[in-house]
């Protein structure tokens, strides 16, 4: 099975779960190899150059994909999904489903997702960035926000299997960050390893009813944007 990774802080418990599995070093090869930013692993998956993938929620809807209860989840507030106050408007070319929230939520400014967004909230402070995830709980009394989503288009039992692993460790809140993978992380992303800690408790992983409430209304607000 080809999996494609998505590269950043948000996914880290499940990098890490990955790499305690039991997957043969050649799958594990395979999901490095297979890394990339959300909007690369939307072409990934449609082209079929992987098998699976963490996508942006936006193309998760795909007639030809599948997808499982696994997926980034911002309850509330989340940091690193942002829009820049009083700045011209500019997409983020990383990410389908923040570009699309930040029309959903009528903002014109430049988006900015994933760790870069993280540190510029964290180095220029909140006063300068909108949360997009917060704006979206509050407009929509309370709900959270899916970013993306776990889809496949083969190897359902091995997709299902990985999947009920991670959320398993979640529900258990079994899986620790190592300190040497921490301190990794902390050094390529210029970001300080209690920051790092802090934010992945604004992130959660499971796809229930809730979740699945917010991403169709947000799903029919994209589709009522394009008519």
């Amino acid at each position: 099975m080809k999996f494609g990774k998505i590269d950043y802080l948000n996914l880290l418990p499940f990098h890490v779960y990955l790499k305690r599995s039991a997957l043969s070093s050649y799958k594990k090869a395979a999901i490095e190899y297979k890394k990339g930013v959300p909007s690369r692993q939307n072409t990934a998956l449609r082209r079929k150059s992987v098998d699976a993938a963490i996508i942006s929620s936006v193309q998760s809807s795909r007639k030809n994909y599948k997808s499982l209860d696994f997926g980034i989840v911002a309850k509330h507030e989340v940091k690193s999904v942002l829009v820049r106050k009083n700045s011209p408007p500019q997409k983020d070319a990383a990410s389908a489903s923040s570009n699309a929230l930040a029309a959903v939520l009528g903002l014109n400014g430049e988006v900015i997702i994933g760790d870069r967004a993280l540190r510029a909230y964290i180095n220029e402070g909140a006063d300068k960035f909108i949360d997009l995830a917060k704006l979206w709980h509050e407009r929509t009394n309370g709900l959270c926000f899916v970013f993306a989503r776990f889809c496949y288009t083969s190897h359902k039992s091995a997709c299902k299997r990985l999947v009920r692993g991670f959320l398993k460790t979640q529900k258990n809140a079994s899986i620790k960050i190592p300190r040497y993978i921490l301190q990794n992380y902390s050094k390529s992303r210029q970001i300080s390893q209690k920051d790092i800690l802090e934010y992945l408790k604004l992130i959660s992983y499971h796809i229930g009813k809730k979740e699945k409430k917010a991403l169709k209304l947000f799903l029919k607000q994209v589709k009522n944007l394009k008519k």
